[in-house]
């Protein structure tokens, strides 16, 4: 194979009706068969993409390989809140909501916001407050503590809100299964709206308006947005009704001015990045790069920002600090520096979440060591199992969730963490794989009665088991995984989006692929395979890091790093094969030093090169 001068591309390989293995690569160090993106019908509409509307050849192959239609691609490259933003009062119970929040502003009631401890949360959470601030509105934020309140709204926690003085709740992501909690606050009189985007079932609880794209009821089609996105809609209606009201102060509000808010929401929960969403990162990464969000900017300079904020930097950087606080300290710390104005108390907030992520991170290690050594325990090489299901009386039950993801990255079918206390009950966070409905699967735990409770969305979810159900449990999620999950596994596999040589990986092609961007959950990142090249350089950086140097047959070279290699097979291959030639796959992407910018791959996968 040789590159053609006028692309960094090689040819696309010819479709088959059994699509062939890239570069013949049918399993690599990362256990997984190389296909094409792009199957012949791709490859027709990008070509179709660039004689017709002139997008450069890279950018319409990524297009094409993301399902974007001729007709739909320049819109696709332009979004706009404006175009893709439907009626907000498409939102069932929308409407209701929007009213609500407006008598509390033109009545002065104390208002209290009720939100989850996870990004997306602490980010809906500053976006009401800031709103209501707006309008001098007594407004106070209160985000349980993981440990001891557990997940959404709890009843001593809303009769603490109403004795202090609270005529309405806003519970933000949470509350739409959370019946006791609000029949208590309404016994007491005071009115709760639900804002939430979590799955949930037949059942409405107690609330004068929850909107919920996922409710049953629902049919404005914006399932895929989380909290911050319905929250950002539902005061794009209040704002128009106090406008229609004639309130002045309606008039000067700037809610796009927040929308990066919504945008670090929208990355760091893992939502796909279609319609909407892709609006709202767009816009919202333009937003943060002004830097006008005290809290936001404090993190940035904290954790070494160099270049413009990217949602690399939103899921990487700033969205494992602040949810530091929730997972092994204070929960109200992120949303408390979300809403800060005052640089200084800012730097002190930043400095401490940045402090707590480094304790997070070190606690974290610890505790992944002793969960693979219980998954080799109870599974062997945890390929015999659908879903893997962990348990420990000393772990943290903040980090759980980052131990399922982990277990879920290394053995590449759904996992279960579970932090049991002492009196056996079990707090566990589950993460899964494209194609599996774990949310589903544990509300099915729930009604057969293995939880105590349990919920969350296709990717991720939360459950709370007591220690002398977790063998019924097992086998119960064991028996619904087997269905589905083997087929998935064995169909694992890496989808190359084109072959690239190391002269090809140029700024200027990483500022066409950037065009098609922003990249995330539902638009993953391009992914390139480099044929042959020489692994010039391979060693460990850090504790699980491995950096790399690699040459094509002009000496051209590109240096990369593959993240948490170290002690995998792909780590392992890196590490004996210098010298030798591999076939790499991986993303590109640019590294700022000194105020230069170069082009480096993510290595995500390699294979020796016969």
């Amino acid at each position: 194979m040789t590159t053609k001068p006028f692309s960094p591309l090689y040819p696309p390989e010819p479709a088959d009706p059994v699509q062939r293995a890239f570069l013949g690569v049918e399993r690599s160090a990362g256990d997984q068969r190389w296909v094409s993106r792009l199957d012949q019908a791709a490859q027709n509409r990008a070509l179709a993409m660039a004689q017709v509307h002139g997008i450069p050849e890279i950018v319409a192959r990524v297009l094409a390989g993301r399902g974007v239609g001729l007709d739909d691609a320049l819109a696709f490259l332009d979004p706009t809140i404006r175009s893709l933003m439907p009626e907000p009062f498409s939102l069932t119970d929308c409407s209701k909501a929007a009213a609500r929040i407006m008598a509390a502003i033109r009545n002065r009631e104390r208002v209290a916001i009720f939100g989850d401890y996870d990004v997306d949360g602490a980010s809906s959470s500053a976006l009401l407050y800031r709103f209501l601030k707006h309008f001098d509105v007594d407004a106070e934020i209160y985000i349980p503590d993981r440990i001891f309140e557990g997940y959404g709204p709890n009843v001593a926690a809303m009769e603490q809100l109403i004795d202090r003085g609270a005529g309405l709740i806003v519970t933000v992501d949470c509350g739409s299964t959370s019946h006791e909690s609000l029949a208590a606050a309404a016994a007491r009189g005071c009115d709760v709206v639900v804002i939430d985007h979590h799955q949930m079932g037949h059942e409405l609880p107690t609330a004068v308006a929850l909107v919920n794209p996922n409710r049953e009821d629902d049919l404005s089609g914006q399932g895929h947005l989380c909290a911050a996105g319905v929250v950002f809609m539902v005061l794009v209606g209040t704002a128009r009704m106090l406008r229609e009201a004639g309130d002045r102060r309606a008039a000067s509000l700037d809610l796009l001015s927040w929308i990066d808010l919504v945008a670090l929401a929208t990355v760091c929960d893992v939502v796909p990045l279609k319609g909407l969403n892709r609006a709202y990162v767009v816009k919202g990464l333009v937003a943060a790069r002004h830097m006008s969000n005290a809290g936001l900017a404090a993190l940035f300079r904290k954790a070494g920002l160099a270049g413009p904020v990217t949602p690399y930097h939103f899921g990487f950087l700033i969205g494992p600090r602040i949810n530091a606080g929730g997972r092994i300290s204070d929960a109200a710390l992120g949303s408390r520096l979300l809403t800060l104005d005052d640089t200084v108390e800012a730097e002190e907030i930043a400095a401490r979440l940045d402090e707590l992520n480094r304790e997070r991170q070190a606690m974290e290690a610890a505790m992944l060591a002793e969960a693979e050594a219980e998954v080799l325990a109870e599974y062997g090489d945890g390929e015999g199992a659908s879903v893997l299901v962990t348990a420990r009386e000393n772990w943290h039950p903040g980090i759980v969730g980052l131990l399922a993801a982990r277990l879920k990255e290394k053995f590449k079918r759904p996992a279960f963490a579970i932090a049991f206390d002492p009196s056996g009950k079990g707090t566990g966070s589950g993460r899964s794989i494209n194609g599996f409905d774990m949310g589903h699967m544990v509300r099915e735990a729930v009604e057969t009665g293995l939880l105590v409770k349990g919920g969350g969305h296709a990717m991720a979810a939360g459950l709370t088991v007591e220690r002398s159900k977790l063998g019924a449990l097992r086998a119960f999620f064991e028996e619904k995984a087997s269905e589905r999950v083997p087929s998935l596994v064995a169909s694992h596999s890496l989808k190359i989006d084109g072959a690239l040589s190391a002269s090809g990986a140029t700024v200027e092609l990483f500022d066409q692929l950037e065009k098609a961007g922003p990249y995330g959950s539902g638009h993953p990142q391009p992914v390139f395979a480099l044929p042959a090249h020489r692994l010039k350089d391979a060693r460990q950086v850090g504790t699980a890091h491995i950096k790399i140097t690699l040459e094509a047959a002009d000496g051209t070279r590109l240096d990369g790093i593959a993240f948490r290699a170290v002690d995998t097979p792909l780590g392992n291959l890196l590490l004996k094969a210098r010298g030798l030639q591999i076939h790499a796959a991986g993303s590109l992407s640019a590294d700022y030093w000194q105020g230069n910018r170069r082009v480096q791959l993510r290595l995500l996968d390699a294979a020796p090169s016969n």
